[in-house]
């Protein structure tokens, strides 16, 4: 992985905030307060304006307990790994036991279809590709992402799908039959 520099501005922040640092992901104008707010555009309330396809992102690993991630992940492109990289990405940044709140249209809904920015459709199954210790780790063999435990995924097939999930720790086993 290449070195990351983290801006002086993001360093104050981090100490600003200490071990309780939350991220908000893509926030727009939709921000949350006490989290910091990174989005690819300079808005108002912008904490790191960065393109959250571009990997790494200018944070430290582990630096944060909580990622929220509120109608991003379809906007996520899926080529090359894309969307496996982003995850591998928000596990990085994130304490073991940190969380992952996504808020998401469901995939094949007309929320998902509606919008032309649409690009990677997530349903209730998409998690097990993520969690070592669903299926008998049958999904998560296929890719080997960096692992996860689903905690809750709440959906409606012509709705939003909202998911909680956990950083586990890296464990050689998994995956194995």
């Amino acid at each position: 992985m290449a070195q990351i520099k983290i801006p002086e501005h993001v360093q104050k922040l981090l100490e600003d905030k200490g071990a309780i640092m939350k991220l908000d992901l893509g926030s727009g104008e939709n921000q949350e307060p006490g989290f910091i707010n990174m989005d690819c555009r300079k808005l108002t309330g912008i904490d790191i304006v960065h393109d959250i396809e571009s990997l790494p992102w200018p944070l430290p690993d582990g630096c944060a307990t909580l990622v929220m991630a509120r109608h991003l992940v379809e906007h996520i492109n899926p080529a090359n790994f894309g969307f496996i990289n982003f995850m591998n990405e928000c596990w990085r940044v994130l304490k073991i036991d940190g969380q992952m709140l996504i808020t998401t249209p469901y995939g094949g809904s007309v929320g998902y279809w509606g919008d032309p920015t649409h690009i990677n459709g997530c349903t209730n199954f998409t998690w097990n590709y993520f969690d070592p210790l669903t299926t008998d780790g049958l999904y998560y063999r296929q890719y080997r992402p960096k692992p996860w435990k689903i905690i809750s995924c709440y959906w409606s097939s012509d709705g939003n799908m909202e998911v909680l999930l956990s950083k586990r720790k890296e464990d050689k086993s998994y995956g194995k039959h």
